[in-house]
């Protein structure tokens, strides 16, 4: 039998352990979480940034095993490798309807009838996709698109191909991801009655620092060089300048998506061009990056480096495509020592393209290192894309154990995720 004083201090802590379970409730109660969440990830960031600022931290790539995978990648081949350098451009396998000559484009264009919609928390995807989607008549708003695109609602990011995967899978409509866009690009599509979800970096006061970000294109003004767009963080109809849309689309390799309704597929075809094709539309991106190297210093250059890197990746040249990524992180090391502030120290909570040229040159200790850099350096993991990496990469050097540990934490911030699973199934293990 307790005496009086241990009986207070049990019923205590019954009232505390009660108390703290009701408030958890409470806050993973939807509406709570959309007004508290981000406060509580803003003030864990705040105190982990403060112990380890996240400008300070670098990648180096390993130089060494870079060389030796690099000698014996050129040892096994009997030609030189493509390395996709500016050169002819290759012949298209689809051909758009042939024109008599360019439709001009007008000099204004002003889309209506997209219903804005302000983000929740950790919610610019989703948000974004909700207001493509609204230009053609769909009912929805962001909350089903998230549940879909990201079923833990921590997670830090939303790729292309799942918003992609949202649209073709749960509208009637379609949609087409390309990269290597233009200015000429976002104003023919507008002109035809089409807006643009674009995905661009991001700077904000408020913010520590760069981020990626999603925006819809919906106009444009040539006497006033500036776009339209449908910002769902800062508000309906911003206007954009020409030159800053196009520096920041910059960051994210001028990635679009274009929604369509079936019908209109054909039209949709033939504004793409030659671009409809998908490998002609990447290898046109990977020259332009190309271009771009030459002609830009410092941060935009680290940008066109990773952009070729990422458009390599995507053509299956992975040796060329490490060497860009390797140039990419050594311009991020100057930076970090020259001007930490401008250091896009975030980019690989939004890309898995070095992940892709390093695993498949066999550089696993980079995958590793580069996934430990990506994890360590965040306020909270919510990116499956790196655990997923370093357990593959942890599985080839034979650490079974910890990559099916790694393959879960997949897991744990993207339920349900296909690849995560298919791999713990192809070793027998239960999720």
């Amino acid at each position: 039998m307790l005496n009086q004083p241990a009986g207070r201090l049990f019923k205590w802590f019954v009232l505390l352990a009660v108390l703290l379970t009701s408030l958890i409730f409470v806050y993973n109660l939807p509406p709570v979480q959309e007004r508290l969440a981000w406060r509580v990830s803003q003030f864990q960031a705040q105190i982990k940034y403060a112990i380890s600022p996240p400008g300070e931290a670098v990648f180096t790539p390993d130089a060494t095993l870079a060389a030796i995978v690099q000698s014996t990648l050129e040892a096994y081949t009997p030609t030189a490798t493509n390395t996709r350098e500016v050169g002819p451009s290759p012949t298209a396998t689809i051909t758009p309807t042939p024109t008599l000559e360019p439709t001009p484009l007008p000099e204004r264009v002003q889309l209506t009838g997209i219903r804005h919609e302000y983000q929740k928390w950790n919610n610019c995807g989703p948000a974004n996709l909700s207001m493509a989607l609204s230009y053609w008549d769909w009912e929805g708003d962001q909350r089903p698109v998230a549940s879909y695109v990201k079923p833990n609602p921590r997670d830090k990011n939303v790729m292309p191909y799942e918003l992609a995967s949202f649209v073709e899978n749960e509208t009637n409509l379609r949609v087409i991801t390309r990269v290597g866009g233009t200015m000429e690009t976002l104003k023919m599509f507008l002109a035809a009655g089409f807006p643009v979800m674009v995905e661009k970096g991001f700077e904000g006061s408020g913010f520590d620092g760069w981020m990626g970000h999603y925006e819809v294109v919906t106009g444009y003004d040539d006497a006033k060089e500036q776009f339209t767009v449908q910002d769902s963080y800062i508000m309906a109809n911003l206007p954009l300048p020409y030159e800053e849309m196009m520096n920041y689309w910059r960051h994210f390799n001028y990635t679009y998506l274009i929604i369509y309704p079936p019908e209109r597929e054909l039209e949709v075809m033939n504004l793409l061009g030659l671009h409809a094709d998908e490998t002609y539309n990447t290898e046109m991106a990977a020259e332009l990056a190309s271009v771009e190297i030459f002609k830009l210093s410092g941060r935009d250059q680290l940008f066109a480096w990773f952009n070729r890197g990422t458009n390599l990746v995507r053509l299956d040249d992975y040796a060329g495509a490490a060497q860009a990524y390797d140039e990419a992180f050594k311009i991020d090391a100057q930076l970090a020592a020259s001007d930490p502030d401008a250091r896009p120290w975030r980019i690989m909570w939004y890309q898995t393209g070095p992940y892709w040229a390093y695993y498949y040159t066999g550089r696993y200790y980079d995958v590793m290192n580069l996934a430990n850099f990506t994890i360590e350096n965040m306020s909270e993991p919510a990116v499956e894309e790196s655990f997923y990496w370093r357990a593959l990469a942890r599985e080839a050097l034979g650490d079974l154990d910890d990559a099916i540990e790694d393959y879960k934490r997949a897991l744990k911030w993207h339920p349900d995720w296909v690849l995560a699973q298919a791999q713990l199934g192809r070793l027998g293990v239960d999720f």
